[in-house]
């Protein structure tokens, strides 16, 4: 536990300080709800460009520590509102904190996230543990973005924290700050209005579903898509750095956001960022042109076009290390997987799981393959689709075209991934939609500002009081009430359910088992584990996916094989691996290799054919214990 939020504590205070120290440098002088996401990308690149400098970690850690005392320096006496901001986000932070725990409070223990759901945060921990010791692994060769790997390495180092509980703190860390980033647009509301918006937007449903994953890329994604479409927002009403003298700097916040992006999702994190801010410029000169003029739109593009070419240039020169590992990075597997490209997805999930309603504590189950009807999904979506549209509406209505053209993007990327790519590939999109979705929905809905003026209602209703436009305008006031509540409760339901179902695997991690795999490619092996591994700790499903490839069986530590005289071994089992035991666990077995905290013993004359366990298909991640 100590080390989780020591973690968290550390990755939260470090993006903070230097994301704070971001917008004070372009300008800003009032405390920002972006700088947590900013100065989380931010410093994602700088562990990314100094983990591989001689200390095996500890230069990130020292160069993360220098920018977070130099980024104090240079706030000190030059940020104002930092003690309303405390007010304002101290109950939204402690929620998302809670709600972010609630996978290891159920299970009572801070272990590998998703185990049994995803395996995936094995080759996360193989990747970062090869960094913190300074060497290669498949991912860096391959170019997959290893930024978030470098800042668990970093922590790691700084707090003395084990890779576990650091990318356990990662977690919790992006959960904050994907709920401290939209009071930014909340500010107004009442406290419990801004506390229920903040949360379900931090962590809507399918945002909690990858949580409990442990996967952290998606929700890292997620997290610059939703700062980058708030920063357009206010970008575009001149309070991103408002009385900035240095104009020419009032977008490199974006630019931040984007090179965390690079550096933690690679090129593809482009395309959302990219397409948002696009689309929200043609937007934003269209409507220049029909409500004023074609003049009035020729200033504003002469008036955005500096403070854009410093963005991108700034973006250019810090991505630009990371280049060529990007373009190794699109022959990466996930975009050309082998089969029907599931990963550990039984199916095509619905983009509908995008709007926070789907009772399941498994996001992966198609309608009433839960304990819920299929009837109660379909009202879920059904209510979802609602509070959409009127979330739509009522944006529009205000000329807010920044994150509903971020939506329209995420929606566009998603249908190439659900047509021209791979369910896999549909699934990271949605994840990456939902919190978009949600702000739309839950801002419109909680706010105190009506869909119309109760003046034009009053109007409206006097001159179609029989009508059914009048009707609706008069019922406008408890309509919303109903839905708001409806969609809020059903949404924050889901989102619980996910979490309280998120399983927790081991507390610790070695790449030992890893390394054995090579050894274990013939006959059938069986490892024995402690029983409290094997029944709390989701223990078979994390054995059998580090050494797939081979034929594993896996049993609890029992009888003779904990400690007893040897007995004889179950039929056709070639290899046995076992905890730091000294003598043979079976009789005509010899030691043949120790590894960290495990040995692996041979049989002696080895069995012939396959032997009786499984194959571990390094394919089947959606349930590689087979059981």
């Amino acid at each position: 536990m100590l080390g989780t939020y020591a973690s968290f504590a550390a990755i939260l205070i470090a993006s903070v300080c230097v994301g704070q120290a971001v917008f004070r440098a372009c300008g800003r002088r009032k405390w920002s709800w972006l700088s947590p996401a900013v100065g989380l990308a931010v410093t994602t690149s700088v562990a990314w460009g100094t983990v591989r400098l001689p200390g095996d970690g500890t230069a990130a850690a020292i160069a993360i520590g220098v920018l977070v005392v130099a980024s104090l320096a240079f706030l000190f006496g030059r940020v104002a509102g930092l003690r309303p901001a405390v007010a304002v986000g101290l109950p939204p932070f402690i929620g998302a904190v809670i709600a972010a725990s609630l996978p290891f409070i159920v299970e009572r223990r801070f272990g590998i996230l998703g185990t049994g759901l995803n395996p995936d945060m094995s080759q996360h921990l193989f990747a970062a543990n090869r960094l913190a010791h300074g060497e290669g692994s498949r991912l860096l060769t391959q170019g997959y973005p290893l930024g978030p790997h470098s800042l668990v390495v970093a922590t790691s180092k700084a707090t003395g924290a084990s890779l576990v509980h650091a990318f356990d703190g990662l977690t919790l860390a992006i959960a904050a700050c994907a709920t401290l980033a939209p009071l930014a647009l909340l500010e107004r509301f009442v406290p419990w209005r801004r506390t229920a918006a903040a949360l379900l937007v931090g962590v809507p449903y399918l945002v909690a579903s990858y949580l409990i994953q442990g996967a952290f890329k998606e929700t890292m994604e997620a997290l610059w898509v939703l700062a980058f479409a708030i920063g357009l927002h206010e970008l575009s009403r001149s309070t991103l750095v408002p009385g900035a003298r240095r104009g020419p700097l009032v977008a490199v916040p974006l630019a931040a956001l984007a090179i965390g992006s690079i550096y933690s999702y690679s090129f593809p994190g482009l395309l959302w960022l990219a397409g948002a801010a696009g689309l929200w410029a043609v937007v934003e000169i269209a409507m220049k042109v029909r409500r004023r003029s074609r003049s009035a739109a020729r200033a504003l593009v002469r008036k955005a076009a500096l403070p854009a070419v410093v963005a991108v240039g700034v973006l250019v020169v810090v991505a630009a290390p990371e280049s060529g590992r990007m373009v190794n990075f699109a022959s990466f597997e996930t975009f050309n997987p082998p089969g029907a490209g599931l990963g550990n997805l039984f199916n095509p999930i619905s983009p509908l799981e995008a709007l926070g309603i789907w009772p399941s504590g498994d996001f992966r189950l198609d309608p009433g393959d839960g304990a819920i009807p299929a009837f109660g999904y379909y009202l879920g979506e059904l209510l979802g689709l609602a509070a959409l549209a009127y979330g739509l509406v009522w944006w529009l209505r205000r000329s807010e075209w920044a994150v509903p053209s971020a939506l329209a993007v995420a929606v566009v990327l998603y249908a190439y991934a659900h047509f021209a790519g791979t369910p896999y590939q549909a699934a990271k999109a949605t994840v990456i939609a939902a919190p978009l979705a949600m702000l739309i929905a839950a801002r419109a809905l909680l706010s105190p500002e009506q869909l119309v003026e109760l003046g034009a209602i009053r109007g409206a209703v006097g001159r179609t009081r029989t009508g059914p436009s009048g009707v609706l305008l008069r019922w406008q006031l408890p309509l919303k009430a109903v839905l708001a509540t409806l969609f809020c409760v059903a949404a924050a339901a889901c989102s619980v359910l996910a979490l309280v179902n998120g399983p927790v695997g081991p507390s610790t991690y070695t790449p030992a088992l890893t390394e054995l795999r090579p050894e274990l490619r013939s006959g059938s092996t069986l490892v024995l584990i402690p029983d409290q591994v094997l029944s709390d700790e989701h223990g078979r499903d994390y054995v059998v996916w580090e050494l797939r490839g081979g034929r594993v069986c896996v049993r609890a530590e029992t009888g003779a094989t904990a400690g007893g005289g040897p007995t004889q071994a179950p039929f056709g089992i070639t290899h046995v691996v076992t905890g730091n035991q000294e003598r043979p666990p079976y009789t005509d077995f010899r030691l043949e290799r120790q590894g960290g905290p495990y040995r692996l013993w041979v049989r002696n004359p080895a069995p012939k054919g396959e032997g009786p366990c499984p194959l571990i298909a390094p394919g089947a991640r959606a349930n590689p214990a087979g059981d």
